[in-house]
């Protein structure tokens, strides 16, 4: 697999659990929460999915052939801008796994886009805090 091709993949997992829009070849619409996708063919699920109507569907699962476009209207989370606020509070203990999702701190500290899913204590704890601060900083912009 070339590098294009895992880049194209990588971006591709950024969007799961999002909420996308999917526009078909007929200019059918459907929004929904991207559940999975098949990198191979593209065929994709939607949960808590409608259509253009504002129909509402449980799960929709669209064929790779028909999608025309997947977009979605949520900002990306920056997980680098996270990461560069820990390392002031934990300098030369932070390491980024971009591709991932991910950082470590302390290398047994996990925070991810959800905040601190792994470790506990008193550095997990200020990392949350780091976290909760960085999150309220985004909503206020």
């Amino acid at each position: 697999m070339s590098a294009a091709e895992r880049r194209f993949l990588s971006e591709v997992a950024t969007l799961i659990d999002k909420r996308v829009v999917v526009v078909t070849m007929d200019k059918k619409t459907y929004t929904g929460v991207l559940a999975g996708i098949d990198p191979n063919n593209l065929n994709l699920c939607l949960s808590e999915a409608e259509d253009e109507k504002g129909q509402p569907i449980d799960k929709i699962l669209l064929s790779g052939n028909i999608v025309a476009q997947i977009f979605t209207t949520e900002k990306s989370f920056n997980l680098r801008g996270l990461a560069e606020r820990l390392e002031k509070v934990f300098p030369r203990m932070v390491k980024l796994y971009e591709k991932e999702g991910f950082i470590w701190v302390m290398d047994k500290i996990k925070v991810t886009e959800k905040g601190v899913v792994e470790g506990t204590g008193p550095a997990a704890e200020r990392a949350q805090r780091v976290y909760s601060q960085f999150i309220s900083e985004l909503q206020r912009e």
